[in-house]
C-alpha cells in the first residue's frame, strides 16, 4: 500500500470555547462550512474546550472564521488559531497527527444517523444535569447517549433522536435544570456529519432495535427470615415496693388463694385495709 503524504499547503485550525455544547456546535459549523477534517477535542478544565480541524490553508481559514463567528454569537468564544504548514514535531506531540486525518478521510461523508439530531444541555452541578436528563427522557422519545464533564462543575447531558423530539426534550430539560440548579449552555445539531459522529462520546452508543437492554437488579433490601434475626433482651421491669399493714396482707393472701382454687382472674381493684372500728 502506497503511503499517503500531507500536502505542503496543509494547515491546522483551533477554536476554543467556554462550554462543551458550544464546542460541539462550533465543530459542526466548521465541518459544514469548508472541506476540513475534525481531528478531535481538547478539554483542559475550567470549561475550556478546543476543536481541532485539518485541511488546506484556505479551507481551514474559512472553517475557523465560521466556527469562531458562531461561537461568538452565543457568547462562548475564547480564542482561535490557524497554523499553516505545522512542523512534524508539533504533529507528533499534540493529537493532531496526519495519521488521524488519513483515517478520517477514507470514510468521509454523512453519518448513517444523518437523519438524527443531537441535543446537549450543560449545567453547573451534577444533580441539575441528572434531573434535566431524566426530564428529557420522560418528555419525548429520545435516548440518553452519554455525558461529559469539563471542570468548574460543568456537566453536559447528550441525547439523540429526531429533530422534533430533541427540540421538545431540550425545552423540558432546560426548565428542569433551572429549577434544580444552574443552566449554563444548550445546543441542538440536526443532521449529524460523520466526522462529528466519530469524535463525540456517543459514536458507539447506538444499538440495533433487536438488542434489548437488560433490566437493572432490584437493590431493595429483603427482610431477613426469623431464624436469622437477632433477638434483643428487654430490660427488666422496675420493682416498686408497696406498704401494707398486717391485716391487709392476711386478707390479700386469702383472696389470692381463693381465686387460685376458683381459676378466675383477679380483678383490678384496690383492697382497703380494715380498721379496728370495722
Amino acid at each position: 500500500m502506497r503511503k499517503k503524504h500531507i500536502s505542503p499547503d496543509s494547515a491546522l485550525g483551533l477554536v476554543s470555547t467556554l462550554s462543551f455544547p458550544a464546542i460541539v456546535g462550533t465543530a459542526d459549523m466548521m465541518l459544514k462550512s469548508a472541506e476540513v477534517t475534525l481531528v478531535g477535542y481538547e478539554k483542559i478544565g475550567s470549561g475550556h474546550c478546543t476543536a481541532i480541524v485539518r485541511g488546506n490553508i484556505a479551507d481551514v481559514r474559512l472553517a475557523v472564521e465560521e466556527g469562531a463567528r458562531m461561537a461568538a454569537q452565543i457568547g462562548q468564544l475564547h480564542t482561535k488559531l490557524v497554523i499553516a504548514r505545522p512542523m512534524p514535531n508539533l504533529e507528533a506531540v499534540f493529537p493532531i497527527g496526519s495519521r488521524l486525518i488519513e483515517l478520517a478521510q477514507q470514510e468521509r461523508g454523512y453519518s448513517r444517523l444523518s437523519n438524527r439530531s443531537i441535543g446537549l444541555i450543560e449545567t453547573r452541578g451534577f444533580p441539575a444535569m441528572v434531573g434535566a436528563a431524566d426530564m428529557m427522557l420522560k418528555s419525548a422519545d429520545v435516548q440518553l447517549a452519554s455525558y461529559e464533564t469539563i471542570g468548574s462543575g460543568l456537566c453536559t447531558a447528550i441525547i439523540r433522536g429526531t429533530v422534533a423530539n430533541v427540540a421538545v426534550a431540550i425545552e423540558a430539560g432546560m426548565a428542569e435544570a433551572e429549577r434544580i440548579g444552574e443552566l449554563n449552555s444548550v445546543m441542538i445539531i440536526p443532521r449529524l456529519l460523520e466526522d462529528l459522529e466519530h469524535t463525540l462520546p456517543v459514536a458507539n452508543y447506538w444499538l440495533d432495535e433487536e438488542d434489548k437492554q437488560q433490566p437493572l437488579p432490584n437493590f431493595a433490601k429483603k427482610k431477613r427470615p426469623l431464624s436469622r434475626r437477632k433477638l434483643v433482651a428487654l430490660p427488666e421491669l422496675e420493682k416498686v415496693p408497696v406498704n401494707f399493714n398486717n391485716s391487709s396482707k392476711v386478707e390479700l393472701k386469702a383472696e389470692l388463694e381463693n381465686r387460685k382454687h376458683q381459676k378466675k382472674p383477679l380483678p383490678m381493684e384496690i383492697i382497703e385495709p380494715q380498721t379496728e372500728d370495722d
